[in-house]
């Protein structure tokens, strides 16, 4: 029998802890190592590969399922979380910081994949459909909520510690990840308490188990004839080529000196513009995505979409040339941009959705994710490479000519007109 608990209890804390840890290793490892002094191809090449564990989560997601408990998976791994966090803040005082910071990011990579998997079984388990319906909305949220507080608030955070201690980089991030290694103990104590314990055996009978990685690689592959098997795997993969390679040079970009080639933001003006104003634009361009694709079917809406993940990445052109120092200039170019993401990007969560469909759906879904995690994780690697070979400016010039790529793929791929559609 299950314990009855109002899921308010822990749903909110659940998605927290599942966003955090990913716009840390992501998005606040970026900043960090570009204020400790690694160069921009260091930075691309390193934290693109920390992104490994989110691509081949799905490898193991069928052993996380038939072994132990999903509450006991999500517990563990809030424990290895704040380890994790932890063994940064120790190792970023020390004469060997990179390696050691390095391997806990890496750990804490792990941690919050199999993190993933194991919260998304629980709330399966522990909701009834009806309640992970009205829930869905919630834990998105919250899950959003992290993804703010990441770059709104400890960004910020490490900046006014900046402040207080000048010239003690190291040591002003390291009280940041202590504070956030308290954060997930707290947590993981919190949820001993608040998640209730499901009976997991009763979910997951013989036949109701997931199919092994290899039943559902082989289904996966066979699910189209070989040339449109192609276009949809091209279209995985390349959809969002302009903006892997942009995701890492942005945020160095607007935080580099001018003597540099970057816009010289504070760590506070960094946080405000990107970490809150943008995050804003991107909440707002997914909801303004998915009411259109609802409403007229995703084929209608799929080339204004692409335009949209594409054509607003000039901003960052426009800026490299105007070097414009007025913050609510540069927050509003990053608005633009951000919007035209989060309306791109729900043509390719709809086409996942609508590949997945039939047999394996669970499984088919998590190959397309992790396909589309591996887009993003190749150019990011070499991103930085290829913008200190030529500068910022002629590297945004280059992003917006590789656009042409997303407008190929999905010229490619072949949508039914209803899908979507209420």
């Amino acid at each position: 029998m299950q314990q009855q608990r109002n899921p308010w209890w822990w749903i909110p804390t659940l998605y927290v802890s599942e966003g955090l840890p990913n716009v840390i290793v992501m998005t606040v490892a970026v900043v960090l190592y570009m204020q400790m002094g690694l160069t921009d191809s260091q930075i691309g090449l390193y934290t693109s590969w920390l992104g490994l564990p989110w691509v081949i989560k799905f490898l193991w997601s069928p052993f996380i399922d038939i072994c132990r408990t999903k509450r006991w998976w999500v517990l563990t791994m809030q424990v290895l979380l704040g380890s994790s966090l932890a063994g940064v803040a120790f190792t970023l005082p020390t004469d060997f910081w990179f390696q050691g910071t390095l391997f806990c990011f890496f750990l804490m990579a792990f941690s919050s994949a199999t993190h993933d998997v194991a919260a998304d079984g629980y709330y399966m388990l522990a909701l009834t459909e009806h309640q992970q319906a009205w829930f869905v909305g919630i834990r998105n949220t919250f899950y959003r909520v992290a993804v703010i507080f990441g770059n709104g608030v400890l960004v910020p955070v490490a900046g006014l510690l900046q402040d207080l201690y000048p010239g003690q980089t190291a040591y002003t991030w390291s009280l940041v990840f202590f504070g956030l290694a308290g954060l997930f103990i707290a947590i993981w104590l919190y949820h001993q308490y608040a998640m209730p314990k499901v009976e997991q055996s009763e979910a997951t009978t013989a036949d109701e188990r997931q199919p092994s990685v290899a039943q559902a690689l082989i289904s996966f592959f066979r699910k189209l004839p070989p040339r449109e098997m192609l276009f949809a795997l091209l279209f995985l993969l390349f959809y969002r080529f302009p903006e892997a390679l942009l995701t890492k040079m942005s945020a160095t970009f607007l935080m580099r000196p001018e003597s540099e080639g970057g816009l010289g933001l504070s760590p506070k003006a960094f946080g405000l513009a990107n970490g809150t104003v943008g995050l804003i634009g991107l909440l707002l361009g997914g909801i303004v995505g998915g009411w259109l694709a609802s409403r007229d079917g995703l084929k209608r809406w799929l080339w204004p979409m692409v335009c949209a993940i594409t054509l607003p990445d000039i901003v960052y052109v426009l800026m490299s040339y105007m070097m414009p120092s007025n913050l609510f200039f540069i927050s509003s170019c990053l608005f633009i941009e951000q919007f035209g993401y989060g309306l791109g990007f729900t043509a390719l969560t709809l086409y996942m959705l609508y590949f997945s469909q039939g047999p394996y759906k669970t499984s088919h879904y998590a190959i397309c994710t992790a396909l589309s995690y591996l887009g993003l994780m190749l150019p990011g690697m070499l991103s930085g490479y290829l913008k200190d070979a030529v500068g910022y400016r002629t590297f945004f010039i280059i992003v917006m000519a590789l656009c042409v790529i997303t407008f190929v793929v999905a010229a490619l791929i072949k949508i039914d007109p209803k899908f979507g559609k209420r």
